[in-house]
């Protein structure tokens, strides 16, 4: 039952490393060699549709969008949050 328990906990380490190591990278993940690609269903994705730029050009709107909400979010000031003082 030991070999059971360490063998689970090795697995979990392992998922957790490489989950770790794909959030840190920031980077979409690629496809296998295996893919749409090979069998002629490129033009067919309804993510990128055919276009293998497409991704990183989402993400850079994403980023752009992340940097507009977070900056109007800095020029912003909330008086609801402050108390009347007299």
């Amino acid at each position: 039952m030991t070999i059971y328990i360490l063998a689970f906990v090795v697995v979990a380490l392992v998922i957790t490393g490489m989950a770790l190591g794909a959030i840190v990278q920031n980077k979409p993940l690629k496809g296998s060699c295996g893919g749409l690609n090979n069998i002629g269903m490129k033009e067919n994705c309804d993510i990128c549709g055919g276009d293998d730029d497409e991704c990183e050009k989402e993400q850079e709107r994403q980023r752009q969008a992340a940097l507009n909400k977070t900056a109007a979010a800095d020029l912003a000031y909330d008086a609801a949050s402050k108390s009347d003082q007299k």
